[in-house]
């Protein structure tokens, strides 16, 4: 009996020995990159006061869920009236990076955005006031020099070689806490996020809060991969989401930069949306894949290169678009005036279409709200429609044709998830010119079949599957 527990014993120190074998030792990665990262400070002067309170800052709300422990903290740093939020000059932390010995560092947009000062704060503990050379709102990224040489500087790696469950690990400055190191696993690549059309984002499970904005992460070569950006948290403090802005991205837009001061983008000149299964089918596809065009963008490239609203977009310039938001980060890094081209598929039929990248003009999105009497649903459809007034045209972005949906019934209409207020543009290939043009197909509108209809919304345009089950 006692040499089998002694067997048993035995066998479970070799089973954890072999685990700790495996487990990644971070101390060394730490030592060396360690000295390269950076903390932000900046400082951004109060506005005068007016009489109706303009200028004055309000306080912000506590983060569900924060520790006791945290409050002070968090009121120490965000709602300080001494120099916080709560009056006074607003000041911020976050972290960076140095990525040359002449003392170019790099952090986000959003850490030293409207920053009447910027002061770096090294490893060492001595302070410098950097110099904005330049940012990029679009991919998050600013880029700061400091007066000093021969600086510990980070090695950039390459994140397209970084594999999902690959550990990583990142250093910065949590609510201030400095030098902070937290490791995960890269979660997923390639993730498009709302208002980062442009980044192909790296997902990790790596901790990051509140100051860790604008730190490197790195591989396990102790390379910098990507700089970590943002959280999704339903509480204000992680929860396991992670996002950061790959170095490729990254120092393409260092490099336009340190030449322009400024970055540029390239476009295409469309909307787009992605391919569900209901729409794949609409539009006779095997499999949902590729990017829809719902809109031209007038005078883009789109429209120079006479591209289509229902194009789906499968490839460009030879990789494979899987998803519509593989595409944007493509064409965003692209060079402005270089040929490209797009793999489609148009009413069955595939196409290569070649087009000159062109430069993303800045743009400022409308959204109207309008006011309609309701039309009590008379079609099989389950939707009433009314022809388009001139102001509602102008309101909506409607130059001609379409319809606007006034009620939604019971029905296709209802489950496709057309709402009050949308303009129906087109039904599978056919153009709504008007009511009559609805209704008489509407009238002959298959069954049991999934059909695409493309309406605007809020100006903005969009495909849904429409079907009708009996």
């Amino acid at each position: 009996m006692l040499k089998k527990l002694g067997w048993y014993v035995f066998l479970v120190f070799l089973f954890n020995q072999n685990v700790l074998a495996q487990l990644p030792d971070f101390t060394e990665m730490v030592k060396v990159n360690g000295v390269a990262v950076v903390n932000i400070s900046t400082t951004q002067k109060a506005k005068p006061e007016t009489a109706e309170g303009e200028g004055v800052q309000k306080e912000i709300p506590m983060p569900e869920g924060m520790p006791p422990e945290m409050e002070e903290l968090f009121k120490h740093f965000f709602n300080n009236p001494e120099g916080g939020y709560g009056g006074g000059d607003t000041q911020s932390l976050g972290s960076g990076f140095i990525i040359s010995k002449d003392g170019y560092v790099l952090t986000n947009h959003h850490v030293v955005k409207d920053a009447d000062e910027i002061i770096v704060k090294f490893s060492d503990r001595r302070e410098l006031v950097a110099k904005l050379i330049g940012s990029d709102a679009r991919t998050d990224i600013a880029l700061l020099k400091v007066d000093a040489t021969d600086l510990p500087a980070v090695t950039i790696g390459d994140p397209s070689k970084l594999q999902v469950g690959e550990w990583v690990l990142a250093i910065g400055s949590p609510f201030g806490f400095e030098q902070s190191v937290t490791a995960g696993i890269v979660s997923a690549k390639g993730r498009s996020l709302p208002g980062g059309n442009y980044v192909p984002f790296i997902q990790t499970d790596v901790a990051i809060n509140p100051g860790n904005s604008g730190g490197p992460l790195f591989n396990m070569d102790g390379k910098v991969v990507a700089i970590n950006s943002q959280i999704y948290s339903r509480t204000g403090g992680f929860m396991g989401l992670s996002f950061a802005i790959p170095m490729d991205v990254v120092m393409n837009v260092v490099d336009q930069i340190k030449t322009s001061g400024k970055a540029a983008h390239g476009w295409l000149g469309v909307q787009i949306q992605d391919v569900t299964r209901e729409l794949a089918e609409s539009f006779g596809m095997k499999k949902p894949q590729g990017a829809l065009v719902s809109k031209i963008i007038p005078g883009s490239p789109a429209e120079k290169a006479q591209l289509q609203i229902g194009d789906i977009i499968t490839e460009f310039n030879g990789h494979p678009i899987e998803n519509s938001g593989d595409l944007p980060p493509m064409v965003g890094m692209t060079p402005i005036n270089e040929k490209a081209t797009l793999k489609i598929l148009r009413q069955g039929d595939e196409k290569t279409i070649t087009f000159s990248i062109g430069l993303l003009p800045e743009q400022v999105e409308k959204s109207v709200e309008t006011k309609a009497e309701k039309a009590k649903p008379t079609n099989r459809l389950g939707v009433g429609v009314t022809d388009l007034t001139a102001e509602e045209r102008e309101a909506l972005q409607v130059p001609k044709g379409g319809v606007l949906v006034q009620n939604v019934g019971k029905g296709a209409a209802k489950n496709a998830g057309i709402l009050p207020g949308d303009v129906i543009l087109r039904i599978s290939n056919e153009v709504v010119r008007d009511v009559a043009d609805f209704e008489k197909i509407a009238k002959n509108f298959p069954v049991g079949k999934s059909v695409a209809v493309l309406i605007q919304r809020r100006g903005s345009p969009a495909f849904l599957a429409l079907k009708i089950d009996k």
